[in-house]
């Protein structure tokens, strides 16, 4: 007889009844105890399934198993082994018969020993559910990620480079194939010249590290040759790698597991069961760690202490389907264990202490899964390392170690035979150390181990503590490790060119406005140039917040006050020496010399967006008279040179002369036409009329080749103003007729420098009246 079960807790696996048809067995009270189970009654359950054995005068196996999942339900698990006991006296254990023993057992021990009652953090899961790995730490402390790991393979960077997007790796994980995009931002990475080794470290990155934490980087290249040795199947010189690499940093999770690995694939079993039980008193609540652990003592033929690591596995993990399969699978044969190639009695019935009754009684299992079956009222007062306990008549009396079991732990009970009871109490202690501390008062606490430091990780008052546990002296970092090559000062945004070296952003750009090359190696950057790929190299910029803070406000401040000078528009505004420019019309440049690179980009970093425009003057440099210019977009070319778009905004005239870094500078006062009210406002509206009119039939006069010229870089002839007074500087249409008139500059500067708009109007309509006249007819 087959019936499926579906409890709260899912799908529960059908026990076939042996023979549904022999004397004592009734079918409709299975019914009846069935829908107890599928409404979640499991006590009623137990309650039919042990009326139904009673009556039997030979135990039925699946009755005993359904029996056993109803009292695991219910969490009466010395009752449920000695049903599973019984069961198994009358045939093999699958493993998917154990999965709620499996699961209450790792439940129990979850909740009760280790006291966890939520989901652990730091736990991921594949799509599967199989995955239940935890995230790592980093080769020296495997706590959270600190500011010095790589966020793809965790451990401390190894030959850190810098990537476009400011982000650092280390330069291996970057050439991984299936790095694509930045782990951080999300940026797609580019591949030089289609050769991703052709990644540079970073220069200062990689000194800084090498300084701060030597041990554990010098670790850290052992390691990462013993994984490529690995990798090519080099097995013995691996091992000694990883030898080298865990002498120096003992307390490494990862290193630890991944030389456990290494011993298995070698089959050096004694020695991965060594190093998986180093970690799980590292790491006693990493499930990967219980996991290694039991895969390696099962390989080892230690399938009762695997059992045991397999159950805490589940535990930490429930949800890890290939390890809760492994556990059944090793539960499964323990069974098998204590009945193989023993001369057992027929079973007798349960309640006529009969064999299974014999092998397994509740005081037993109270010994082996202490504290798990503890029941409300009994003693807790045993000793944390040993418990001794009085059995019944057919039991001897013994006492039993919670240590690592000896030969001599696996002959208990009647006689010589071997019990499920003896190997089961042979256990370990929960792993890492971790156990009950009882008290005659009060419930009992979990206590987790508190880590060791070894006596070079002990924290001093010279010590700088790092987010994730490492730690370096103080006097190990100084701001001369973190100086820019150019300026000889604390870096101050901080960026990494493609060749791995590191400067102030404004002084790269200072040094690229004059030369393509880098200025330490003298590798060519105009592709560097070209994409302007100037981000701030995010780490360094952390470290010089985080451990050079007061350092760093000193640099800022200065930087501040050399934008503030900057950003003055009237004391020492860039003058560009080069054309005429008027007031609203545009003025397209081309910027190749690197003094004036450089005043751009000022103007642009200083937020003005704006620079005065004069013609040369032979005795002043340039003339006493221009207009500021406001910057509307920069296209820049891989040489370095740019095309900026620029548009007059105002005029001006200069009080003084000066310069600044090769180009030339001036103190200004801003021009604004003086406005007039009456007769006299009357009189500047009819002669605006009437110069407007003027300027507008010549403009049609002209031929469709010099009109088309015109149009194409003036545009056409600004709309007549109703206010001609509304701007400082007059009617945006006089200053588009003076820019397209052929006038020489000096005539053009005159009119510019004029703030009386009847008198700007009185000049043009005389040099309309004169183009007008010379014109062929």
């Amino acid at each position: 007889m087959e019936t499926g079960v579906r409890s709260h807790q899912g799908e529960v696996f059908v026990h076939p009844i042996s023979n549904p048809g022999a004397s004592g067995i009734c079918l409709e009270m299975l019914e009846v105890a069935e829908e107890a189970s599928r409404a979640g009654n499991f006590s009623l359950a137990v309650e039919i399934y042990s009326s139904q054995l009673s009556d039997l005068q030979q135990p039925d196996r699946g009755l005993c198993l359904r029996k056993a999942d109803s009292l695991c339900r219910i969490g009466r698990i010395s009752e449920a082994l000695d049903s599973y006991c019984t069961a198994a006296s009358l045939g093999k254990l699958r493993p998917e018969e154990l999965q709620l023993l499996v699961e209450t057992i790792a439940r129990t021990l979850r909740e009760k020993e280790l006291g966890i009652t939520g989901t652990l953090s730091g736990h991921s899961k594949s799509s599967g559910g199989e995955d239940g790995v935890e995230s790592d730490g980093e080769c020296g402390n495997d706590g959270a990620l600190d500011l010095f790991s790589c966020r793809i393979c965790k451990c401390l960077l190894h030959e850190p480079t810098t990537v476009e997007c400011g982000h650092t790796f280390c330069k291996r994980c970057l050439e991984d194939d299936s790095v694509k995009d930045c782990i951080h931002c999300k940026q797609k990475l580019s591949k030089r010249d289609g050769l991703p080794n052709d990644r540079r470290l970073n220069v200062v990155l990689s000194g800084l590290l090498d300084k701060l934490f030597a041990t554990e980087s010098k670790a850290r290249k052992f390691w990462i040759e013993g994984e490529v040795l690995w990798k090519n199947q080099n097995l013995s010189d691996a091992l000694e790698k990883y030898n080298a690499a865990v002498d120096l940093v003992p307390s490494s999770g990862r290193l630890l597991s991944q030389r456990a690995e290494l011993h298995m694939e070698m089959r050096n079993f004694s020695q991965a069961v060594q190093d998986a039980s180093s970690l799980c008193r590292l790491k006693p609540l990493w499930n990967k760690a219980h996991c290694l652990k039991a895969m390696a003592l099962s390989e080892a033929g230690r399938n009762d202490e695997a059992l045991q690591e397999y159950f805490m596995c589940v535990a930490l993990k429930p949800d890890w389907t290939k390890v809760k399969l492994e556990a059944q699978k090793v539960l499964s044969e323990v069974f098998s264990s204590v009945f193989e190639n023993e001369d057992m009695p027929t079973p007798l019935h349960p309640l006529q202490g009969g064999v299974a009754t014999r092998l397994i009684k509740p005081p037993a299992l109270l010994r082996s899964l202490r504290p798990l079956t503890q029941k409300p009222g009994s003693s807790s007062q045993e000793s944390e390392f040993s418990v001794t306990k009085s059995a019944p008549a057919d039991d001897s009396s013994s006492r039993l170690s919670a240590s690592t079991p000896s030969k001599s732990d696996h002959a208990a009970g009647e006689g010589s035979t071997k019990s499920l009871a003896d190997v089961l109490a042979a256990l370990p202690a929960p792993p890492g150390g971790l156990k009950r501390k009882h008290s005659e008062d009060g419930p009992s606490v979990f206590n987790p181990p508190s880590k060791q430091l070894r006596p070079d990780m002990e924290s001093s008052s010279q010590a700088v503590a790092v987010c994730g546990g490492r730690t370096f002296p103080a006097e190990l970092l100084d701001s001369g490790d973190m100086e820019c090559s150019l300026c000889m000062r604390l870096f101050y945004e901080p960026v990494a060119t493609p060749c791995g070296h590191t400067f102030c952003l404004k002084c790269l750009e200072r040094c690229l406005d004059h030369n393509s090359n880098c200025p330490l190696c003298k590798e060519n950057l105009s592709e560097y140039l070209a994409t302007r790929g100037y981000n701030i190299t995010l780490l360094m910029e952390e470290v010089l917040q985080r451990y050079l803070g007061d350092e760093l406000v000193e640099r800022k401040k200065i930087h501040e006050e050399e934008m503030k000078e900057l950003s003055n528009l009237n004391q020492e505004v860039p003058i560009f020496v080069c054309t005429m420019a008027f007031p609203t019309i545009p003025c397209p440049l081309h910027v190749f010399e690197p003094r004036y690179r450089l005043m751009i980009r000022r103007s642009m970093e200083t937020g003005t967006k704006q620079f005065g425009m004069c013609i040369a003057d032979e005795l002043k440099g340039f003339a006493d008279y221009g207009c500021m210019l406001e910057v509307r977009d920069v296209k820049f070319f891989p040489d370095g040179r740019s095309v900026v778009d620029t548009i007059g905004v105002s005029r001006f005239k200069v009080l003084g002369h000066g310069q600044r870094d090769g180009y030339n500078t001036a103190k200004i006062e801003y021009l604004e036409d003086k406005k007039v009210e009456g007769e006299g406002l009357v009189e500047l509206l009819k002669l605006h009329d009437s110069v407007y009119e003027q300027a507008n039939n010549w403009f049609t006069s002209l031929k469709d080749n010099m009109k088309s010229q015109i149009l194409s870089h003036f545009g056409h002839l600004p709309s007549k103003d109703p206010d001609p007074q509304a701007s400082p500087s007059g009617p945006a249409w006089c200053w588009w007729l003076l820019a397209v008139l052929p006038l020489e500059n000096r005539a053009q500067l005159t009119i510019l420098s004029m703030t009386s708009l009847k008198d700007r109007l009185i000049a043009i309509r005389r040099v309309l009246i004169f183009v007008t006249r010379k014109r062929p007819r």
